[in-house]
């Protein structure tokens, strides 16, 4: 007799990643070879956004799924995956996230026959996600050893959004209520193949790295510690060092050779790598005669912010454009040194001397106004913008070969190269 042989049914793979929007972000979970089937849980968390961002906690709801074997042995080494299937808010309206710049990471606590917390970890890949638009994070991954019979219940802790540009800033998120476990382990002494496992999962409701980021870590023009909240202009001083050209003194032949000029408030208007901001800050241009150029120094009267954010050391580097006015035209520039040392989250940020020589390019009255200044820090550039002339020094000029002279953008770069030090 013929005997028919019937070939097995191959066992298929789990479903693959499904994407979730955290607190702004979105996470991609895989699912191992042989998943166990994932309730899902919902339940309330609380996520605090970077400092620099601005924005206030976010509350919601987040909904979970955790894939794990139904049955194993004691011994074994399982893998266990977190998928996020709603999240608490979307990406801000403050900065455009680019291509695999989010992380997450959390924790996942095992309770019953054996008590633990996984460290549950996403690799850094996501498309490019537009402010206000849904996050996307990875599947967050973890292991644990199986060391003792019985049930091991699995459930989502509190969990972390890094987003590392521009900046590294971290989105913490916390359940705000007890969370039910999501998925269950039945553990033997002996044995067990894997199988699908059951659980309501509740998880933490994402909220949106910002990175937002997002304010610029690096020293915003402010009158205040807080990039959100900048000073306004003070009108008695904008006045008075206005188109007078509010200078201590002139800079005549009588033999004087530093020049005080008056401290100013400047209103700016800045663009930031997490959006549009405005700030006033007091600054002061003083000249020392050499020859017959001027060596000029820029400074900044008060710390423009606080840092959002942990800086290293060389990170940070300010240039400003002096405005010529009166008899010369043209700009000079003048550049600071960077941050000698780490700029810990939450200290001031302070703006250096910025120096740099004028060579005068007309005979007569001259005047220097702070022009725009650049920030550039960890990749990223802030560029803030007066919003009115201040003058803050006037001096008697004469004319140099090749100084700035009356004509446009030939200042500036007759000044920076004549002597923009550091």
């Amino acid at each position: 007799m013929r005997r028919r042989v019937t070939p097995a049914s191959p066992r298929r793979g789990g479903a693959a990643g499904v994407a979730l929007m955290l607190g702004g972000a979105g996470i991609l979970l895989g699912v191992s070879a042989a998943p166990a089937q994932a309730a899902e849980v919902a339940y309330a968390t609380e996520c605090i956004p970077p400092a620099i961002s601005g924005l206030p906690p976010v509350q919601g709801t987040t909904k979970v799924e955790i894939t794990a074997p139904a049955q194993a042995k004691v011994g074994d080494e399982v893998e266990i995956v977190w998928k996020f299937v709603q999240a608490a808010s979307k990406n801000p309206n403050i900065l455009d996230l680019g291509q695999d710049t989010v992380q997450p990471t959390g924790t996942l606590k095992a309770a019953g026959a054996q008590t633990a917390a996984i460290a549950m970890e996403g690799p850094r890949q996501n498309p490019p996600i537009p402010k206000n638009s849904d996050m996307k994070l990875s599947d967050m991954k973890g292991k644990l050893k199986l060391t003792a019979p019985g049930e091991v219940t699995l459930t989502p802790d509190a969990y972390n959004i890094n987003v590392n540009k521009p900046i590294s800033t971290d989105t913490k998120c916390t359940p705000k209520e007890t969370v039910k476990s999501a998925a269950t382990i039945k553990v033997t002494d002996g044995g067990g193949g894997p199988g699908g496992t059951t659980g309501g999962l509740p998880t933490v409701v994402p909220t949106l790295p910002t990175s937002v980021p997002t304010d610029l870590p690096t020293g915003l023009p402010t009158g205040s510690s807080s990039p959100s909240s900048p000073s306004s202009p003070t009108p008695s001083e904008s006045e008075t060092g206005g188109d007078a050209g509010g200078s201590s003194t002139g800079g005549g032949d009588g033999g004087q050779s530093d020049f005080t000029g008056k401290e100013v408030q400047v209103p700016y208007a800045c663009k930031t790598p997490i959006g549009d901001k405005e700030a006033t800050s007091p600054v002061q241009i003083n000249a020392k005669k050499s020859g017959g150029s001027f060596d000029l120094t820029v400074q900044f009267k008060k710390s423009v912010m606080d840092s959002p954010a942990d800086i290293p050391k060389d990170s940070v580097k300010p240039s400003m454009e002096v405005v010529l006015g009166g008899a010369d035209k043209g700009t000079v520039h003048v550049e600071g040194p960077t941050n000698s040392e780490d700029i810990k989250s939450g200290d001031p940020i302070e703006i250096p001397d910025l120096t740099g020589t004028y060579k005068p390019g007309a005979s007569g009255e001259s005047t220097l106004s702070p022009g725009v200044l650049t920030i550039e820090a960890l990749g990223t550039t802030t560029t803030c913008t007066p919003v009115k002339t201040e003058v803050s020094l006037t001096l008697d000029t004469t004319e140099q070969a090749s100084g700035a002279s009356g004509g446009g953008s030939a200042g500036s770069s007759t000044g920076g190269s004549a002597g923009g030090s550091s």
